[in-house]
């Protein structure tokens, strides 16, 4: 039976997929960290012109400072729902390479299993960020659930960004 479950979260629809599926997979009583990390080098920040301002132009100190800020005030707003549910719940906020400080965090805490989501970058994206999820599956011993990366679309231009981000799996279509 499972006890203890990290779950990776970034503020995203996506990541709070994965929350879910914790909270179905975990006894009442169970405990969550939930994970957030910042990783800094790839962030980019929009100016008003549309123009990315890399971070490294930006005090670094004040940028992670910001983002942990405004992470930390929505883990504290899921700690306290999870808690209502029953369950036993703690917020870790880190820099550095996303990949491994889940390693990291999961081998230090010895969590049962790990929880994230998918983001489901294909191709050149994927190729040039990697993928984080990739990433853990290939350094863990412990068991990772990995949940895909469903969003659902109210827009046309979001179920145009959808489309263009989802990669179809046509492996296993008939031909």
């Amino acid at each position: 039976m499972l006890k203890h479950v990290l779950v990776t979260l970034d503020g995203s629809e996506l990541a709070e997929q994965a929350l879910a599926y914790a909270e179905r997979i975990l006894p009442k009583g169970g405990e969550i960290t939930l994970l957030s990390v910042v990783d800094v080098p790839d962030i980019q920040v929009y100016t008003m012109y549309d123009m990315p301002l890399l971070v490294k132009e930006m005090d670094y100190d004040q940028f992670v400072n910001k983002v942990e800020s405004g992470m930390k005030e929505y883990l504290d707003g899921q700690v306290k729902r999870l808690q209502e549910r029953g369950l036993h719940a703690r917020t870790k906020i880190l820099a550095g390479d996303p990949a491994q400080v889940i390693v990291d965090q999961a081998a230090k805490l010895k969590v049962d299993t790990i929880v994230m989501s998918t983001h489901g970058r294909s191709g050149l994206s994927r190729w040039l960020f990697g993928s984080v999820t990739q990433k853990v599956l290939n350094a863990m011993p412990c068991p990772v659930l990995v949940v895909p990366g469903v969003v659902h679309v109210s827009s046309g231009e979001e179920a145009k960004q959808e489309a263009t981000d989802t990669p179809l799996n046509t492996a296993s279509q008939p031909t």
